[in-house]
């Protein structure tokens, strides 16, 4: 694992462009949630700077007189950290290092930090040790100043490979052994789920900090890790839990969304997010609370379709009512999100509606069918197998005749495999 040192705290200025894209009451929230994070991270905001640009400038970002103004506050402040909203270029940050004298870190290196600091089991750190790599790869220019020719020979790539291509190697070594560890991973993944074929899968998602593992202690009596922190929880964790038609369910919490989430977490979290993937329902779970809860829908929205879980069955839970003033916006809720539910995970209000939400599209998304296979047909009977609960097999001379229970996009996938 790759870990970045630093103190017990550091004391850190934020920046941020302000540009056609965002207005500055956007980029201030974002600022806003960038702080939250330096705070997850360990860090102290000491001051908030923005600068207008039309487009980043490619050699300082915000521009070299504001990266020296820059210069001044961070003297001034005793500032030893420089936080930037945005991914930098490795030339952004070699020349604002070389100019500032300070450490800076980029949205993304920020998030990576975090993941680093909190996972717990192999899995997680082996995802995120992978995306701290891939994400390294292309910035090694902020490593190594020490560029230097190495002397060829025996067993050597040849002469003239610099110290900066010997550790693009090294590195690219390590990533193709950290994906073969993760590939082990998701086939005993596989293996596992196989053995859960007979239940009904539910995932959480949402952003992060919407009281994802607050409701899923809550919903199946766990004690899941849950604080008022982004990223509290990183591995995903599954648990049987039961409604009161008596239907056989798996609940499982998952790694929270956030805006710009760097495109290798998502790659590395893969086999995670499949339990996403292979939900029958999903639970978007909101922080009602939160001024910007509808960006936070867009985001993770976006990220879902990225995954390919946008034509999920998705039910919208808009969490933390008890902290919400304007009790006006309920009706809006109602009356703009289909298939959603109001609750507070930490209060308990609403839960029972929040059951019958899950009854009601069980009900719905679910259908009994029977096919009649030949009896030769046993790789169409193992997928169906796959894809649903068998209820009951029957069997005369020339036809075996099954009858199961499965979702509707199971249920189609499975007349296709048989029907053509």
């Amino acid at each position: 694992m790759i870990e970045i040192p630093r103190k017990t705290i550091e004391r850190a200025i934020l920046v941020a462009l302000i540009t056609r894209e965002f207005s500055r009451e956007v980029v201030e929230e974002h600022l806003t949630e960038l702080e939250e994070l330096a705070v997850t991270a360990g860090a102290e905001t000491v001051l908030k700077v923005t600068q207008d640009k039309y487009a980043a400038d490619p050699a300082f970002y915000i521009g070299k007189g504001k990266a020296e103004e820059l210069m001044s506050l961070a003297d001034i402040n005793d500032v030893n950290l420089i936080i930037f909203d945005d991914d930098l270029t490795p030339v952004q940050v070699r020349n604002l290092e070389k100019l500032l004298d300070k450490k800076i870190i980029d949205r993304s290196g920020l998030i990576l930090d975090i993941f680093a600091s909190r996972a717990k089991t192999k899995e997680a750190k082996t995802q995120v040790e992978l995306a701290q790599n891939q994400y390294m790869l292309t910035r090694l220019t902020r490593a190594w100043t020490h560029l230097s020719k190495q002397y060829g020979g025996i067993g050597t790539k040849g002469p003239g490979e610099t110290q900066i291509e010997t550790d693009r190697r090294i590195i690219r070594n390590r990533i193709s052994l950290l994906k073969e560890k993760l590939e082990k991973i998701e086939s005993q993944r596989v293996t596992q789920s196989q053995g859960r074929k007979d239940y009904t899968r539910i995932s959480l998602v949402g952003y992060t900090n919407a009281g994802k593992s607050t409701l899923f202690n809550l919903l199946t009596s766990s004690n899941v890790f849950a604080e008022d922190k982004l990223f509290a929880t990183l591995d995903s964790t599954t648990r049987a839990f039961g409604i009161d038609n008596g239907e056989k369910l798996l609940l499982s919490d998952t790694v929270g969304f956030i805006r710009k989430l760097p495109h290798h977490l998502v790659a590395s979290f893969k086999s995670t997010l499949n339990e996403v993937r292979d939900a029958d329902i999903i639970l978007h779970v909101i922080d009602f609370s939160h001024p910007y809860y509808e960006d936070h829908i867009m985001v993770v929205d976006q990220t879902l379709k990225e995954l390919g879980c946008n034509n999920k069955n998705i039910i919208r839970v808009f969490n933390k009512i008890d902290l919400v003033a304007d009790k006006t916006k309920i009706q809006y809720i109602r009356n703009k999100y289909d298939k959603s539910v109001i609750i507070s995970a930490q209060r308990g209000i609403n839960i029972s509606g929040l059951r019958e939400k899950i009854i009601e599209e069980l009900e719905a998304s679910f259908v009994e069918e029977k096919i009649a296979l030949d009896l030769s047909d046993s790789k169409k009977a193992a997928s169906i197998h796959s894809l649903a609960k068998v209820l009951s097999t029957k069997y005369d001379n020339q036809s075996m005749f099954i009858t199961y229970r499965a979702s509707r996009e199971n249920s189609d996938k499975i007349k296709k495999i048989v029907y053509g």
